[in-house]
């Protein structure tokens, strides 16, 4: 598929007056703007919103995109065109979604909007429309041993840890402070094991509010000793034989 211009726009007149790039509160702009980035660049940073030009346009608060090619992005915009239930839509966009159509719903007079030159229609997350997904609400409470490298600890009002798991997704942690306060190993950057409490999506397989309970130590270490036991007792096991190898092959049925 061609690259193709996105124009994403947010069209709000709770604060008592329509938004637009003249005037917008700077807490709105802010999460917009938030949200747009996350939209784009999706579950695997798909769009590198770090490269990507745009301009604010009139008629509400409106971003314009340069022309994108990513496969999954326009094929996640296709599938919001025609249908509002969102399952296969990336979990990152989807939750964009869901914010936008919770806000949507808040009473306000709010709205997002979603056009491009392929879609076959815009997409406008509003007080009527109503994306969902079918699995949203296929959530199990679980403990769980969870594997991964630790990116960061710490937080002011929130404590907590960065994980980053082996598919490559991160898993934010929420950990008491008494715990990172008293962690006397330096496990930043390093592979861990970690026991969790959370909520977990039996179709999507992802994590959410994730409590960290301990640190786990799975390092494992030669015992040389416990090597020496166990070369005693083979030793001991074999010593009526007098060729093991010729032992062996005769078991396996070889000839020479």
């Amino acid at each position: 598929m061609e690259a193709q211009e996105l124009l994403i726009a947010l069209h709000d007149e709770s604060a008592g007056y329509e938004i637009s790039p003249d005037r917008v509160p700077l807490s709105v702009l802010r999460a917009f703007a938030k949200d747009v980035d996350e939209f784009l660049r999706g579950d695997g940073n798909e769009v590198d919103t770090n490269a990507l030009d745009v301009s604010v346009v009139n008629g509400s608060l409106g971003i314009r995109t340069a022309p994108t090619a990513n496969p999954v992005l326009l094929s996640d915009l296709q599938k919001l065109a025609n249908d509002q239930q969102m399952d296969g839509v990336s979990l990152k966009r989807r939750a964009v979604i869901e914010r936008w159509q919770k806000n949507a719903r808040s009473g306000r007079q709010w709205r997002v909007s979603i056009e491009s030159n392929f879609l076959p229609a815009g997409i406008v997350i509003s007080a009527s429309s109503d994306f969902h997904a079918d699995d949203a609400d296929q959530w199990v409470r679980v403990e769980r041993y969870v594997r991964g490298e630790i990116e960061d600890m710490g937080g002011h009002s929130k404590p907590n840890a960065h994980i980053r798991l082996p598919d490559g997704k991160a898993l934010l942690v929420e950990a008491a402070r008494e715990m990172l306060r008293d962690e006397k190993t330096n496990r930043l950057y390093k592979p861990a094991m970690i026991r969790i409490v959370a909520e977990y999506n039996v179709v999507t397989r992802e994590y959410r509010g994730a409590r960290l309970l301990e640190f786990v130590e799975h390092e494992s270490r030669f015992d040389e000793k416990a090597l020496d036991r166990l070369t005693q007792r083979g030793v001991k096991a074999w010593r009526d034989v007098p060729d093991a190898g010729t032992w062996v092959d005769e078991l396996r049925g070889s000839k020479e």
